[in-house]
């Protein structure tokens, strides 16, 4: 009987040609037809958790809001001639735990009538000479009032011919002309259209000079006698409304620096300025360092590509006037807090709505025409100069002095963790800067990117003092709760792209929505995670992305950095996202995951950095991971063909032509 079964002879094969036959059909496993997680279904992890909550800044209770009672900012009225009644008195109040003026009245050469309650107002008797035998006042902390003399001493003592020529034309000329140079490559354009001009160009050589003849046209022509940018003079005059220095100058009666020492050396040239009526010539608050930051305040809001270089240099103004000799760190401090609050105030005011918009608008025609630009072009013309024509191109060199002229390297006096506060109003000042942002999220910008407290005079209780405008306009400094940022791109300007560069720390969630683009430069840490659901989220830092999982639903995200771009966590992108690598010849561009990566589809597009450009054959080494899982729908590659060869710890991409 024949068997059922036969067996069929094979030729032989070898444990070399057995192993080699293994391989390769895993590699293919691994290429764009298949892989080697085909059979596994593919479970795709959750978006990050949502924090529940949302960060906010409430106003400081029971504080009288300076926005709300700017108007009383006046001297020569009785109602108004005390720290209570007086807000431009008020805001500067920590000036009285270094100094205990003579009298706490708006007195310093000022007569007043009885209003009702209010008493009269006698002129004081202060001399304004702290070295005449009478003190005039008491130093209550002697260390830092040494300090902020000594500071003018040394100062000056160093100064140099550009310097001191920086410092003679600011003091000199209309502050509104010397400000406008913070502009860069639109300075021209600005001083052109708006009709500015200045008659003082250089240290005079008659030393005799009386101090402010300039002939020139300080901010300009405003109104209907210039159809062109009447608007943005008018604007940029409005917003010093109230501003006045005076009622704190004769409230506090603190001394000019080279009265208090004959060891500062006053710019010869300016000599001749010094007043003769040293009793209504107080040096707390800086008149110039107060005005320069209202203009610059106010042409930052109308010209918001410019933002961070403008008040840079209306802070420089402020220094300038310590290099002149004319005025103390303290003054000047004191005059950047009180010019913030009289702006915020002024676009604050609901009067002032329309006025505001008319310039901003006006503010733009007029100078992309006169720059033949166009609304996508203006932004890089704005930035298109080098240091050779744009003293204020190096953000990072701006950056530092806007740092370090908040407080001019004073010590703390007191604590320096207290909470960071944010006046009612003071929203306002970014309404430009972050348009996409709800006035809600611009005042927790303005708390997380507050400078620490305890510095001198700056820990008012509203907390004008302690904002750091040029760290705000680089977006949130903290996330605590969820943190949801809308652009739409369709509104042009900010709100279709934007740069956040601070280095964000907290434990809230970032989540970009809508069609704008929003790049991260900093070293973030936040912890509560990422999720993009449209638009483009570009991640320009290695760190950009924080600490936490990512997780894309839509929009593109692109990893633009000069290393790999490093995910704490999971990377999770759905079907119909897409995420853009942007890749040198080193780390530049890569993705890395210390957890599980999972790819539930969507488009993976490789780009190259300029100077670099692989070759046909090349196997780039894309995504590496604790775990990976998935692939994408589609794999492009600028330049070649793509076979992608996915592994269980990462992607690469093979390069054919």
């Amino acid at each position: 009987m024949q068997d059922r079964f036969t067996t069929r002879q094979l030729p032989p094969v070898s444990l070399t040609s057995l192993v080699l036959a293994i391989s390769t059909a895993l590699a293919l496993a691994g290429c764009g037809g298949g892989t080697n997680q085909a059979e596994v279904p593919l479970t795709v992890p959750a978006a990050p958790l949502d924090q529940g909550f949302v960060d906010t800044a409430p106003v400081a209770a029971s504080v009288p809001a300076f926005v709300d009672n700017v108007a009383s900012n006046q001297r020569g009225d009785a109602r108004y001639a005390t720290l209570s009644t007086n807000a431009g008195v008020r805001v500067l109040a920590g000036f009285k735990d270094i100094w205990q003026p003579l009298t706490e009245i708006v007195d310093a050469g000022v007569t007043a009538p009885a209003v009702g309650s209010f008493p009269a107002v006698v002129p004081s008797v202060w001399t304004g000479l702290p070295n005449d035998g009478t003190a005039g006042g008491t130093i209550l902390n002697t260390s830092v009032h040494n300090a902020n003399i000594q500071y003018v001493v040394a100062a000056t003592l160093a100064r140099t011919p550009a310097q001191e020529t920086a410092a003679y034309l600011d003091d000199r000329r209309g502050k509104g002309y010397s400000v406008t140079d913070g502009m860069g490559p639109l300075t021209s354009a600005w001083r052109t259209v708006a009709q500015q001009t200045t008659s003082i160009t250089a240290i005079a050589a008659d030393a005799t000079s009386v101090l402010y003849n300039d002939s020139g046209n300080n901010t300009g022509v405003g109104g209907s006698a210039n159809a062109t940018f009447g608007n943005v003079v008018d604007f940029v005059n409005l917003m010093s409304t109230n501003g006045s220095t005076e009622p704190a100058k004769r409230f506090y009666k603190y001394a000019r620096p080279y009265r208090w020492s004959n060891s500062v050396v006053v710019v010869p040239a300016l000599v001749p300025a010094k007043s003769a009526t040293p009793a209504t010539d107080g040096g707390f608050t800086s008149g110039h360092a107060a005005e320069a930051t209202r203009d610059t305040v106010a042409m930052a809001y109308a010209v918001p590509e410019r933002f961070q270089e403008i008040l840079t240099r209306g802070l420089e103004l402020g220094e300038n006037r310590i290099l002149a000799g004319m005025h103390s760190p303290l003054d000047v401090i004191s005059g950047r807090i009180q010019g913030q609050a009289v702006v915020a105030s002024n676009l604050f005011d609901s009067a002032n709505a329309a006025k505001k918009g008319a310039a901003v608008a006006q503010a733009h025609s007029a100078l992309i025409a006169q720059t033949g630009t166009s609304a996508d072009t203006f932004n890089a013309f704005a930035h298109s100069a080098s240091l050779d024509n744009d003293r204020f191109a190096d953000y990072a060199t701006n950056k530092a002095n806007y740092l370090r002229r908040m407080t001019y390297g004073f010590a703390p006096i007191g604590a320096t963790t207290a909470p960071a506060v944010v006046p009612k109003g003071a929203e306002v000042l970014l309404e430009t800067r972050l348009p996409y942002l709800s006035d809600a999220q611009r005042r927790v910008v303005l708390k997380t990117t507050a400078i620490a407290s305890g510095y001198p005079v700056m820990d008012d209780a509203e907390g004008w003092g302690r904002l750091n405008l040029f760290a705000a306009a680089d977006g949130y400094g903290t996330f605590t709760g969820n943190v949801v940022v809308l652009m739409d791109a369709s509104q042009g300007g900010f709100s279709a792209a934007d740069s956040w560069r601070n280095d964000i720390s907290g434990t809230g969630k970032l989540i970009k929505q809508g069609s704008g683009v929003l790049k991260l430069t900093g070293n973030n840490s936040w912890t509560g995670g990422t999720e993009l659901t449209a638009g483009v989220l570009q991640a320009d830092a290695a760190s950009a992305l924080g600490k936490g999982d990512v997780y894309v639903s839509g929009g593109t995200l692109i990893s633009n950095a000069a290393a790999a771009v490093t995910i704490v966590g999971k990377y999770t992108q759905l079907s119909g996202s897409s995420l853009e690598l942007n890749v040198g010849s080193a780390q530049q561009g890569r993705l890395t995951a210390t957890g599980l990566v999972t790819i539930a589809g969507g488009a993976l597009h490789i780009k190259f950095q300029s100077g670099y450009k692989p070759a046909a054959g090349d196997t780039l080494t894309i995504i590496t991971a604790a775990s990976f899982k998935g692939k994408f729908t589609s794999v492009v590659v600028d330049g070649f063909t793509a076979t992608p060869v996915y592994t269980d710890t990462g992607m690469q991409v093979r390069l054919g032509i």
